[in-house]
């Protein structure tokens, strides 16, 4: 009975690292025939697929960077997701450790209504998204700047929609680490802000910096705020540019120029990840066991 369960276990372990595989080579598949067809002709792009380009078209990128505005998009999307990720660390990181601090049973509670604000559609924030946002651009348009970049509204927005997800992972982290520490710093005089800041963080380090990394993709990958609360197309980030690039294919036809800014877009989140891959396992996987 024991070898016929560890056999079909093996063969399960088996089954799921080859179907991993195959996703994994699809994926990678995906990406070199993007970043072929980006260096193609249109014609070159229907005629030949999936085959290498016969002229190296460099120039859809120029293209691409342009006639689409893909270059103040990308500052757009730079600008948001940077402002964004510092102030969604600022707030998560102590919030994280005041709650896996948190004496008796408070800290499970709060924890799990962390998990909970994780688990609301985002469908539901959509229209009451809307309504705060031109509340609060009237607000500030009549009684205080008189003028207001819908820019910072989808950076409120990402704050708030991050900080679950952020907490929840951090809240994990800082429990893994000793609580020794905090003890042997408040027997040598150590405030606890002092401790936080100087023993506490730099432990947590990988933990923060996988948070990090992670809120970045995501908001660098964000469309459909930008696409509701910004109708101004110079302040619209990245992806929303490409969309607009593409509905204006119907009159250019430039799919070279398309698949170069697919490229353009596509290419930041690959480069971070290959960079920063095994510290947002090694975050993740620590954190998650607590």
């Amino acid at each position: 009975m024991t070898s016929r369960s560890d056999a079909f276990g093996s063969a399960a372990i088996a089954l799921i690292k080859a179907g991993l595989w195959i996703w994994v080579l699809f994926n990678v598949g995906m990406v070199v025939w993007v970043a072929l067809n980006s260096l193609k002709t249109s014609k070159e792009i229907f005629d030949n697929p999936l085959g290498v380009p016969g002229a190296w078209m460099w120039e859809n990128f120029a293209t691409a960077w342009s006639t689409s505005g893909l270059g103040a998009a990308t500052l757009n999307s730079i600008l948001l997701v940077t402002v964004s990720v510092v102030l969604i660390m600022a707030l998560a990181i102590p919030a994280a450790y005041a709650v896996a601090r948190l004496g008796g049973r408070s800290s499970g509670p709060v924890a799990t209504f962390f998990a909970i604000g994780m688990s609301i559609p985002f469908q539901a924030f959509a229209v009451p998204m809307v309504i705060i946002s031109i509340g609060l651009s009237r607000f500030m348009i009549d009684w205080i700047t008189g003028v207001w970049d819908p820019r910072i509204t989808v950076a409120l927005f990402y704050v708030v929609l991050s900080l679950p997800f952020s907490v929840f992972v951090l809240i994990g982290y800082f429990r893994s680490l000793p609580g020794e520490l905090e003890e042997a710093a408040a027997l040598d005089g150590a405030t606890p802000f002092r401790t936080f800041r100087q023993i506490m963080i730099p432990l947590a380090k990988p933990g923060i910096t996988t948070v990090a990394v992670l809120n970045a993709l995501s908001l660098w990958n964000e469309t459909v705020i930008v696409l509701m609360l910004v109708p101004n197309q110079r302040m619209q980030t990245l992806n929303v540019a490409l969309l607009n690039f593409y509905s204006n294919m119907q009159y250019t036809s430039n799919w070279g120029g398309l698949f170069a800014g697919v490229v353009i877009v596509v290419l930041p989140m690959i480069v971070t990840y290959f960079w920063f891959g095994r510290r947002i396992v090694s975050g993740m996987t620590q954190g998650i066991g607590k």
